[in-house]
């Protein structure tokens, strides 16, 4: 797919790092399978894997978790 934010790249299948932050809650998933652009580098996941980044992000806010780092590949 065409980049959306540098307009010229093109997206090719390869692997990010996520972080999400929530009040006093840190976590970074590295390993996330998503769609890099090859100029740019933006990353795009797909809403299936940003769903699941979501719930597991809920489930670590729940347990009182502050700072997290997880391999997504290992979750999943």
């Amino acid at each position: 797919m065409k980049c959306v934010i540098c307009k010229s790249g093109e997206t090719a299948p390869g692997y990010t790092t996520i972080t999400l932050e929530r009040k006093s809650t840190t976590l970074v998933f590295k390993s996330v399978p998503a769609e890099i652009c090859n100029n740019c580098g933006e990353a795009y996941i797909d809403e299936k894997v940003s769903s699941h980044l979501s719930s597991l992000a809920e489930e670590a806010i729940k347990s009182g978790v502050q700072a997290e780092i997880r391999s997504y590949a290992e979750v999943c």
